[in-house]
């Protein structure tokens, strides 16, 4: 396995190179449209650097509903362009990172008295089918009462008239953004997670860089310099717009979006679910997930009103009532209740405000973005979906190149950068080692490698052709426990977690780069103790830091799981 380092010391580099370094541009955010922008700028000849306050994909990129859709719902809304883009961008991942992005059938069930009948879905189907360039798995199918019970036997049948099957995809939400900063600092970028924008420097009243703060060491203050700067803070813009200008009027319509998550045998279902609530309409999906740990259902998400501070939002009882009844409708045979929910997470999207001029509810707000200029040149950027994020970062970084050619015809002075900038070159895969091409060369150098005993299969399809060096890393501790179903070799995980995917804390591992928090009941906590005993031989620090790491992973566990008390 070639080594690609992206740990604690790849970060201590990128914090020697903001102190001494000016960049072309400065990324504030390390969710996947600041990692899709950092990627994109650095792959045309940008110097570039990323700051992450906490950890990346901390916020709404690791809290999504992990699909990768073109949104048909949207068609409803008439943003076809919005649909033809998504759709366009689907191809292109289920092609280059077929291990994050897989394709997933869809179900939509009709029943008598929806909204939509079966002729308008059939038509909308079409729609979708041909602004895919039908670049899509299989094309969508009419299904029978009878067949989709067929499919789903434990689906109500009451004034069911049959529906559809379709296709979209599912993904790694968190992977693909750590995936995506490590391909920008593997092409030079300067990236940092747990490092603070606290307020901008002024040069003639413009934005020159900003001052840092070291959260791992809250009293190390420091200057980056930088020609440009640019939000990428999803539901956080606001607080950052304020630090930035008292002037600052609120652009966001913040929205909570609550996920529940189950064992995928207490659902059983053969592909994701479409249902749509009875009272407002609310789109619902019910997502199988057998690649997340020994394999969950992923129910969800909620649409409302949200906190200014998106810290402040919170899985609330009146969101669990609100799926279960909503499981009740469509799968009242299997009795789900809360007990049965192994855990519960909430995003917010940051919903940029000028779409609610023409919206009633929030499930009608675009989900399209908005990228403005802001106060001192610092460039804004709200909104936008998962699935657009590379050409969103494509749009991004045009802007930011035509800003500086404006600010060369205003003013007559050279340009930035002074340096010959080349085209996007994001089509390429954002991990090489992941890609059907890497894994036919793995399979050429091992005999049967997905039947060898010393690769779990698991590896293979979560790590590619990286899963070779594993083994070198499965180094037990002591008196183990055995590995999670689902998490084989799980201190290997962790350990190449730390080297190769800048994991600085064990909450970063369990909630982040794999779903040990998310897909068991227990959140992976018996075995704490032995991956804490990892995390502390690979930082070198002592029995002391290791029970402090310890009570800050319980501490968040708990927080989390408030809900459940």
């Amino acid at each position: 396995m070639q080594s690609r380092p992206f740990s604690f010391r790849t970060r201590k580099k990128s914090l020697e190179r903001f102190k001494k370094e000016v960049f072309d541009l400065l990324v504030i955010g390390g969710g996947i449209t600041g990692a899709a922008v950092a990627r994109d700028a650095t792959s045309r000849g940008l110097k570039v650097a990323l700051v992450e306050r906490s950890d990346f994909a901390y916020g709404t990129s690791s809290r999504s509903s992990k699909l990768i859709h073109g949104g048909l719902r949207y068609l409803e809304n008439f943003e076809i362009g919005l649909v033809f883009e998504a759709l366009a961008e689907r191809a292109q991942l289920l092609k280059t990172a077929p291990y994050r992005v897989r394709p997933l059938p869809f179900f939509l069930p009709v029943y008598q008295g929806d909204t939509h009948g079966r002729g308008l879905l059939g038509l909308g189907l079409w729609l979708y089918d041909f602004l895919s360039l039908f670049r899509t798995p299989q094309f969508h199918k009419n299904l029978s009462k009878k067949k989709l019970l067929e499919e789903i036997p434990f689906l109500e049948s009451q004034k069911l008239l049959g529906g559809f099957r379709y296709f979209d995809a599912s993904m790694w939400d968190d992977l693909l953004t750590v995936e995506t900063l490590r391909s920008a600092q593997e092409a030079g970028a300067a990236v940092a997670n747990y490092v603070e924008a606290l307020s901008p420097l002024w040069n003639q009243g413009q934005i020159s860089g900003f001052v840092l703060r070291d959260v791992e060491n809250p009293e190390n203050h420091f200057e980056i310099q930088a020609h440009r700067t640019v939000s990428c803070v999803g539901p956080w813009t606001d607080q950052l717009g304020l630090q930035v200008s008292r002037q600052w009027k609120n652009c966001l319509k913040p929205s909570k979006g609550v996920h529940l998550v189950f064992d995928l045998e207490r659902i059983p279902i053969p592909g994701a679910l479409v249902m749509s609530h009875p009272q407002d309409g609310r789109i619902v999906f019910v997502v199988p997930r057998a690649d997340l740990g020994a394999g969950v259902v992923i129910v969800g998400t909620t649409d409302a009103p949200a906190s200014i501070d998106p810290e402040q939002s919170q899985v609330t009882r009146l969101d669990v009532e609100y799926l279960l009844g909503l499981l009740e409708k469509y799968f009242p045979s299997l009795k789900l209740k809360a007990q049965d929910i192994l855990s519960a997470y909430v995003g917010v999207r940051p919903l940029w405000d000028e779409g609610l001029r023409s919206a009633t509810t929030l499930q009608k707000v675009s989900r399209e973005h908005s990228i403005t200029d802001g106060p001192g040149g610092m460039v804004i950027v709200v909104g936008g979906k998962y699935t657009t994020h590379r050409s969103m970062a494509q749009e991004i970084v045009d802007f930011i190149l035509t800003s500086w050619k404006r600010d060369q015809n205003q003013s007559g002075v050279p340009p930035y950068p002074r340096v010959r900038i080349g085209a996007s070159q994001t089509r390429a895969p954002v991990n090489p080692q992941a890609t059907r091409e890497a894994i036919a060369r793995c399979q050429a150098q091992l005999q049967h490698p997905f039947e060898n005993p010393k690769i779990p299969e698991q590896l293979w399809s979560r790590y590619g052709a990286e899963a070779i060096g594993f083994k070198s890393l499965d180094i037990k501790t002591g008196k183990q426990l055995e590995d999670p179903p689902g998490f084989p070799w799980i201190e290997a995980q962790l350990r190449y977690a730390i080297q190769s995917e800048m994991v600085i804390h064990l909450e970063d591992f369990y909630l982040r780069r794999v779903p040990l928090y998310t897909a068991r009941k227990d959140h992976g906590l018996p075995w704490a103790e032995s991956l804490s005993t990892v995390w502390a031989q690979e930082n070198g620090v002592g029995e002391h830091e290791k029970q402090v790491e310890l009570q800050r992973l319980y501490q968040e566990c708990a927080r989390r799981s408030a809900w459940s008390e």
